[in-house]
């Protein structure tokens, strides 16, 4: 998937023996996972709330998301699951889904950041973002910081954004932020998943320095087998997807395991980038990667998080 030397994966162990039976207890805590009405999401959710977590799945799609919902409670008919509509291409909806929340006034333990698009031809959110960055990044940048409230009242609180190792091949289009003047599926997907690891490294960084009782880790799943390598692609894309993932691609089960293992696993600290040992960190056992090296430029972040938090009208704290 991608031209990058094995080196920049650095092969810690401490993960190669995290399985769905070995994760730990999740009784008390509350969960909110976006894009949980499949793939990963819908793993995640289930497997929070099989270690007794209350989950909360976000999907834009009703329909979807209540037969997500079924899916889960026919497994598992005592878990404390629920559904809520979040559409992560409106910021509107963004704010009025947090705001209910907060309405709650429950802690929030987890936030997993898993919702994503990948590759489809250009399109704007509703407020004229290019889809990959608004959805991608955007969404659950103004999500985080709208429900630090809630995640600062917990003890142990974890934000955890999925990216992909796609991020390596980005850059942030600063120029040219909504593809008007030259789109590429690949090159804007890359953007956005490159701008997931700038915006979890400086959450941390600003979670720090503010003193709040929150951490925010990165995971990303290799090559996992699931419908978004050919839910939004097409043409020569599209079939170069399904045979790849048909041929190259670890099983979801074993992919969703690194954003688990960074939801859940004891001895983790913030900053911390989750994803496969394996070669390429295409496949196997969870274990602590590299981001690319320009994801931890500080002066591209700041940028970043500035622009960011100008485009979705926030500021951090909240």
């Amino acid at each position: 998937m991608r031209a990058v030397d094995v080196a920049t994966t650095q092969q810690a162990t401490d993960g190669a023996s995290f399985t769905l039976a070995s994760m730990p207890d999740q009784t008390g805590r509350l969960a909110v996972v976006t894009g949980a009405n499949s793939g990963l999401g819908f793993l995640t959710a289930r497997n929070l709330a099989r270690k007794g977590a209350r989950v909360i799945m976000t999907a834009r799609d009703e329909a979807k998301g209540q037969a997500a919902l079924r899916r889960i409670k026919a497994e598992l008919p005592d878990a404390a699951v629920e559904r809520r509509r979040l559409d992560l291409a409106d910021l509107d909806n963004v704010a009025a889904f947090a705001e209910h929340l907060v309405a709650d006034g429950l802690p929030l333990d987890l936030l997993i950041n898993n919702a994503g698009v990948m590759m489809p031809p250009r399109g704007l959110t509703r407020q004229g973002h290019e889809t990959q960055f608004g959805v991608n990044h955007l969404a659950h940048f103004a999500l985080t910081l709208r429900l630090l409230p809630l995640l600062s009242k917990a003890t142990g609180a974890r934000v955890v954004t999925v990216s992909s190792d796609l991020h390596r091949r980005g850059r942030i289009h600063f120029e040219d932020l909504t593809g008007e003047r030259s789109y590429s599926r690949l090159g804007f997907y890359a953007q956005s998943k490159f701008a997931n690891v700038l915006f979890g490294l400086e959450l941390d960084r600003r979670l720090k320095a503010a003193g709040l009782p929150v951490i925010s880790i990165l995971a990303h799943p290799g090559f996992a087998a699931t419908n978004l390598q050919t839910s939004g692609t097409t043409g020569l894309l599209h079939v170069f997807m399904r045979i790849g993932t048909r041929f190259l691609a670890q099983d979801a089960e074993q992919g969703v395991l690194n954003q688990l293992y960074a939801a859940t696993a004891e001895g983790l600290h913030g900053g911390e980038f989750i994803g496969p040992a394996g070669f390429r960190e295409m496949r196997g056992p969870p274990s602590r990667v590299r981001p690319l090296p320009a994801a931890t430029d500080r002066d591209l972040a700041v940028r970043l998080w500035t622009l960011s938090e100008t485009l979705t009208h926030l500021k951090f704290p909240m």
